[in-house]
């Protein structure tokens, strides 16, 4: 089964990291503790006033606040990242639209 995550920043300006098909997912408590533990070391904003951050909330201010350059110089970020995406979010293909807020599966 494909497993990847795109991550659209603009019309000219994707990543792509896809993992291999038997790669082994993480719990989603421990992808979920990678994206939060991201989430603070980067300085992320939470994306709503109420302060509730949702975990699709996450995966877009983390792709937002490090920006594409990061996704492209850092191997190792950019696995960890497509790894927990995918693990946390329980989907296969994960679609993240930097400049419309949206996932899609």
């Amino acid at each position: 089964m494909q497993q990847e995550v795109i991550i659209r920043f603009s019309a000219d300006q994707e990543v792509v990291e896809p993992l291999g098909a038997h790669e082994a997912l993480l719990a989603p408590d421990v992808a979920r503790r990678w994206l939060d533990e991201q989430f603070i070391a980067n300085e992320c904003e939470p994306l709503r006033a109420s302060g509730k951050v949702l975990t699709a909330d996450k995966l877009l201010s983390l792709a937002v606040t490090v920006g594409p350059q990061r996704f492209a110089d850092d191997a190792a970020f950019r696995h960890g990242y497509a790894l927990a995406a995918i693990s946390a979010m329980g989907k296969s293909v994960l679609r993240i639209d930097i400049e419309t807020s949206h996932i899609a599966y």
